[in-house]
């Protein structure tokens, strides 16, 4: 899996103490949703938000899921 991230999903990443190998868990293994031409997808408490060009995948931001009722 070949991921392109974005400054800004690498910096959200740092600070929410998110790796690498949980953002390629979470868009290879969580829910996925489509919002506005991106890909949304949910895995244990980290959103990643992605568009998928050609075989890439690339990362607009990370964020830690708040709790959804």
């Amino acid at each position: 899996m070949e991921l392109l991230i974005s400054k800004h999903a690498l910096e959200q990443a740092r600070e929410k103490g998110i790796s690498v190998n949980e953002i390629k868990e979470t868009i290879q293994n969580g829910s996925k949703s489509l919002q506005d031409g991106k890909i949304l997808s949910n895995y244990r408490h980290i959103r990643v938000v992605f568009k998928k060009i050609a075989n890439k995948f690339f990362v607009i931001t990370v964020m830690i899921r708040r709790n959804e009722k």
